[in-house]
Formats: structure tokens, C-alpha cells, sequence
């Protein structure tokens, strides 16, 4: 299903967005060396529940995991990439975290992640990975125009990737979202430009490109959900939720944003 957003709840989104935004940067700042991982979890539960929010995450069971995820946030640290379910972990200065979040609020979702490196440590090695993630972002970003299509997105985020020497795997990208989280059209991190479905005011897209530092191949935890490096190698995960106007793409997910 492709869903494309009449004014109302083009509105509606950007109020989803600004909300996602806000608990991931609240989150990102309380994540400091010693916190656990289950306490994100339950600060992510707090604040989507004072604000009249519904979890994306909590009662998801695609067939691609092992019955409903059960927690509010993924939390994906230093080999974990994505689907990353929290558990009895205390953060370490150094490590590399990423928190992806997704909620429903008056009826439409809103999807983003961050990765970021926790205490006072800067491993080169997992600056590089983030900054390569955010600038891929950037370049899917700024391709999302009317009247451009799927693979330019893809195109663009690929071109980042592997100029910065990561390997992609296209297992896993960004999607189409609206009244539910996971919708076509597929976004892969590469592709080919001038391909895919046409790009259209009112289409909402989650872009997320994610590399791991020298494999392009994942295996899946015990926990039946969590997925990371098959080498053991660092990895990192950017996305924002944006929606395509007349104008270009507008990012809905930012940080600081108002709410409408």
C-alpha cells in the first residue's frame, strides 16, 4: 500500500514528527556512561504515553522476528545495527549507540533513528561510520523531489556510502509511512537514478541508510530480533521521516521542531 496525505493529515504528521524528534534528542541527552538500556526503554514508554502516542514497536511482529518486539525503542549498541531490543545493559564510554523510535499519533506514524557515541571517547573508527550515515541521509534527502523517483533517493544515499568505503546491504532500507509504519515504497541505500515510483506531494518516506565498518552481512541474535555485524564490526543507523511537497522534501523528524 502507498499512502498519499491529504492536507489534514499532512498536519497530522508533523505533529507525529516533531514528537519523535523531541523524544529522541530527550533520550540522547540522558544517555550517559551507566545508563541501562532498559531504562531508555521505559523513558521512551513514559514520555509516548504522556503525550497520547501510540508505540510502533511494542506489539510488532513481522516475520522477520520473533514474535511481538516488545519494547518501545529499539537500542542497537556498537555491533548491533537495527531492530536492536533492549536489555540488562549499562552503557560503557566509547560505545555507539543508536536509538531508532517509531510512534502513531492521530492516526499517523513517524519513524527516525540517531547514532552517537556515548561518554567522552571519539573512536575514530565509529566517528566516521556516523558522520558517513548522516551525510548519506543529507544526499537522500535532497533528492526527494516532486516529480523524481525512488532509485535518485537510492542513488544518492549509495553514492555516499561507498565513496566513504562501506559495503551496503539492501536487505534492509527505508519505506513508505503513513496511518501504519511500515508501507511501500521500498528505499533502498543504492539504486539506479530515474527508476522506481515517481515521487509525489503528500508521499511520506522514512529514509534510513546504515552501514556496518567492513561486512555488509548480518546475523540475528539470540534474542530473535536484534540484527548485527556478521564480523563483529562497528555499525551506525541515521533516518529521518520526511514528506515531499511542491517545494521539495520536508524533514519531519528534526530536532526542535514545533508542533503544529
Amino acid at each position: 500500500m502507498i499512502e498519499i496525505l491529504n492536507a489534514s493529515m499532512l498536519t497530522r504528521a508533523r505533529r507525529t514528527g516533531a514528537l519523535v524528534g523531541d523524544i529522541l534528542q530527550t533520550l540522547k541527552s540522558r544517555s550517559t556512561v551507566g545508563t541501562n538500556l532498559l531504562d531508555i526503554d521505559r523513558w521512551a514508554k513514559e514520555m509516548i504515553v504522556e503525550a497520547g502516542a501510540t508505540s510502533c514497536y511494542v506489539d510488532y511482529a513481522p516475520s522477520f522476528g520473533r514474535g511481538p518486539f516488545g519494547h518501545y525503542i529499539c537500542t542497537a549498541v556498537n555491533n548491533a545495527v537495527l531492530h536492536g531490543r533492549p536489555y540488562d545493559y549499562p552503557l560503557a564510554d566509547g560505545d555507539l549507540l543508536t536509538l531508532d523510535l517509531a510512534v502513531s499519533l492521530g492516526g499517523v506514524a513517524a519513524d527516525a533513528a540517531v547514532s552517537f557515541i556515548v561518554g567522552d571517547a571519539r573512536p575514530p573508527e565509529s566517528v566516521a561510520l556516523i558522520e558517513a550515515t548522516e551525510r548519506a541521509l543529507a544526499a537522500g534527502i535532497a533528492a526527494a523531489r516532486p516529480g523524481r523517483r525512488i532509485g535518485d533517493i537510492a542513488h544518492a544515499i549509495g553514492a555516499v556510502l561507498t565513496e566513504a568505503g562501506y559495503a551496503i546491504n539492501t536487505e534492509f532500507g527505508g519505506h513508505g509511512i503513513g496511518s501504519t509504519m511500515h508501507q511501500d515504497p521500498h528505499v533502498p541505500n543504492t539504486g539506479r537514478p530515474g527508476r522506481g515510483y515517481p515521487l509525489r506531494p503528500g508521499l511520506l518516506l522514512a529514509l534510513e541508510p546504515w552501514v556496518m565498518a567492513d561486512t555488509a552481512r548480518l546475523v540475528t541474535d539470540a534474542d530473535g530480533w536484534t540484527l548485527r555485524s556478521a564480523t563483529g564490526c562497528r555499525t551506525a543507523h541515521s533516518e529521518h521521516t520526511i514528506a515531499i511537497t511542491d517545494e521539495g522534501a520536508e524533514i519531519l523528524t528534526g530536532p526542535g521542531r514545533a508542533r503544529p
